[in-house]
């Protein structure tokens, strides 16, 4: 079976930055196990596979190159460029349907693509987890556990300087560690992304980590809408909303490649 793949820089405006995905195209479902392997062999955080069900509504699923993912931001962004730019689509709205609910993508201005997300609000933790310390090799100021676990540092000096032993921070027991902080000229905050644990050793964007980190930033700070930008080597630029229970992030993205795989099937 030939099919159709496009591998998309995400929250990016230009080539060879921002956090490449694989987008696949499907008419039907392939088994889970054939998704996985495609994503595996693909080697990027995230490939992403939709399925039409009719109108501007999609279903929409993300594999990493070891799991299958409840969320994913930058490879839904991605996979609304290539329906967007290749494939055709002219409606105002896209509706993707995923494990985390609808996720509702729309144009938005400066050539950029708006997330409608479900917002994921962290909560204190007073216990550092097993292998953080070693894992980070820095102390965090403050810790909050989401659905990733969030540690906060006082500069985006700190931030960058970082230098992780995956080894120990796979054994921190949540899908992934986050750290950020105050960001400068003009950036309100700045973060990156570990996920040895699902097979990501450090996600250049991540759409997901912004659906905690905004609520975080919106009671710190007291504002609602914010520049947030990724400082991993790739780095990527997000604008963000909260708005009530969902946040809204909007980011260009660049196609890098078009072609075709062979999946062998039975």
């Amino acid at each position: 079976m030939l099919l159709p793949i496009y591998q998309v820089d995400a929250f990016t405006d230009r080539p060879f930055a921002g956090n490449p995905a694989a987008v696949c195209p499907l008419e039907s479902w392939l088994p889970a196990e054939i998704m996985q392997a495609i994503a595996a062999e693909n080697n990027l955080a995230e490939t992403a596979f939709f399925v039409p069900k009719g109108g501007n509504e999609y279903e929409l699923r993300w594999f990493t190159p070891a799991v299958e993912v409840e969320l994913c931001g930058h490879a839904t962004l991605a996979s609304a460029h290539v329906l967007y730019n290749h494939l055709g689509f002219s409606e105002a709205e896209i509706i993707f349907h995923s494990r985390s609910g609808p996720l509702r993508v729309s144009q938005a201005g400066e050539g950029r693509l708006t997330l409608d997300f479900p917002a994921r609000p962290p909560k204190p933790l007073a216990i550092h987890p097993n292998g953080l310390l070693d894992g980070l090799r820095a102390t965090p100021l403050q810790m909050l556990a989401g659905p990733d676990l969030v540690c906060l540092f006082s500069t985006e000096a700190e931030v960058r300087a970082i230098q992780p032993d995956m080894a120990h921070l796979a054994k921190v027991e949540y899908r992934a560690v986050i750290v950020t902080a105050p960001g400068s000229g003009g950036v309100d905050f700045v973060s990156r992304f570990f996920g040895p644990r699902v097979g990501v050793p450090e996600d250049p964007v991540t759409g997901s980590a912004h659906t905690t980190l905004v609520p975080y930033w919106a009671e710190r700070l007291n504002k609602t809408t914010f520049h947030a930008r990724q400082v991993s080597p790739r780095g990527g630029d997000l604008w963000c909303e909260l708005r009530g229970d969902r946040v809204l992030m909007s980011g260009h993205a660049v196609t890098y490649l078009r072609g075709e795989i062979e999946v062998p099937l039975g």
